[in-house]
């Protein structure tokens, strides 16, 4: 049983645990620990989980820093941004440690909050307690992952945007995985924005070391009445790294929530989305991109619960797979009875470039409303003969014909970022993948 091994790490390490980090956190782990105990990993046994047997990645020798041991990295020498004009105010996690000694950012609006879990949990014990694992479930099955990253959580990343407040200037938190030995990361971000608060927030990560590293994420996006928030990750880390991802998000009247995860490099990736829409007139946009090569393997899966009426959903998720590459994608859409007027869309193309590479889709609606309109596509093929041919007939090379159909095909995830530099310069980064550079958003070491 792979589980038995945390089972014991967490009970004879429970002391540990709670010292290194705060009332707040410490708080969850034993209802998680009960949970965890009931469920264990998904595996390939659950319909969800039919191409990705989460259960696996943890069956190795992985460390934990249970000891809040600190890691000799400088991140400011680690990642260079290379996003010109991005303009950010600029956040660390080390693993999963929120780093404490940044340069002094910006000045934030007052009332803003962007830092430590473990501070916030602290200094705001009203907003913490109120939204801390309350819309990341980790009962039942197929949550064992969120219940797994609530037992062992120690500190994370938050951004709390009080009522009113409008951040024109996004944020960006880099993630940099560092350690000498292979290596466990459970990692949390908390996102809450008040009424009518408006917050976009940048996630990138990145690896400075050769080693094995299995990282659980567990993010919660909080968005009361009017408020927007954006949230965009962008994944390029090595070969190494198995990633899984949760994102919950929770919506009331009048809101509007876009998410788009970019993975340009990857070893193992799943993706859990799940968003509610508690109010009317509600949005939700969800964009997903993977592009992947060799044996990385790349799942989303995205569940979004339409409860009241007059709300719309959006998503549309896209893969690129070369060589023995493997994408996943589930998309469930539920319109609950009471939820008329609802607009609900669901979209997943997708390019299989080799023979052998390898797309499993499942687009699903599930209405018990009468009046909505609601629609899910599905598309998997080569790239176009014909277009092929148009672009060779006007002199342009077959390699270079073949990059841009390809980097075209990823446009329409990139067009729903709304932070205009990031958006161009993806573009860049996108064309430099498909050309098999082996790069990050940034100037790092491992680079150089």
């Amino acid at each position: 049983m792979i589980e038995q091994q945390y089972i014991d790490l967490f009970n004879d390490y429970r002391s540990e645990i709670d010292a290194n980090s705060v009332a707040g956190l410490n708080r969850h782990r034993e209802a998680a620990f009960e949970a965890f105990n009931k469920s264990g990993f998904p595996t390939s046994k659950l319909e969800d989980y039919k191409h990705t047997d989460v259960s696996r990645v943890f069956d190795g020798d992985l460390g934990l820093n249970l000891r809040n041991i600190p890691v000799p990295v400088d991140p400011y020498e680690a990642f260079k941004c290379d996003v010109p004009n991005l303009n950010t105010n600029v956040y660390f996690l080390i693993n999963d440690r929120f780093y404490t000694n940044g340069r002094r950012q910006g000045p934030l609006p007052e009332g803003v909050f962007a830092g430590s879990l473990q501070e916030f949990s602290e200094t705001h014990p009203g907003a913490f307690n109120s939204c801390y694992a309350k819309i990341a479930d980790y009962s039942g099955n197929g949550n064992g992952v969120v219940a797994y990253n609530t037992m062992f959580a120690q500190d994370g990343f938050v951004i709390y945007v009080p009522e009113n407040v409008i951040l024109e200037k996004p944020l960006q938190l880099i993630n940099i995985l560092r350690g000498g030995v292979d290596l466990n990361v459970n990692r949390r971000i908390l996102i809450v924005a008040e009424k009518n608060a408006q917050v976009k927030l940048l996630v990138c990560d990145h690896t400075v070391d050769d080693v094995q590293f299995v990282v659980t994420q567990v993010v919660e996006v909080v968005a009361d009445r009017g408020a927007q928030v954006d949230f965009y990750e962008l994944e390029e880390n090595s070969e190494k790294v198995k990633k899984l991802n949760n994102v919950y998000s929770e919506q009331k009247e009048n809101s509007n929530v876009t998410v788009s995860g970019i993975t340009l490099h990857n070893g193992f990736t799943r993706n859990n989305y799940r968003f509610r829409l508690l109010g009317e007139h509600a949005e939700a946009h969800i964009g997903g991109l993977a592009i992947c090569d060799k044996e990385q393997h790349v799942d989303n899966f995205a569940f979004l619960d339409h409860s009241v009426p007059n709300c719309l959903s959006n998503e549309l998720f896209k893969y690129s797979l070369q060589d023995s590459a493997t994408g996943v994608f589930c998309g469930r859409i539920l319109v609950e009875k009471d939820a008329q007027k609802t607009l609900a869309y669901q979209n997943n193309k997708n390019l299989c470039v080799s023979e052998e590479a390898r797309m499993f889709s499942k687009p699903q609606l599930e209405i018990y409303a009468d009046d909505v309109k609601c629609s899910h596509g599905l598309t998997t093929g080569q790239l176009d003969e014909d277009a092929m041919f148009y672009l060779q007939a006007r002199g342009i090379p077959k390699e270079e014909a073949r990059m841009l159909l390809m980097v075209a095909f990823t446009q329409d995830v990139v067009d729903l970022i709304r932070i205009d530099t990031l958006r161009d310069r993806l573009v860049q980064l996108i064309n430099k993948r498909f050309r098999g550079e082996l790069i990050r958003c940034g100037n790092c070491n491992v680079c150089k």
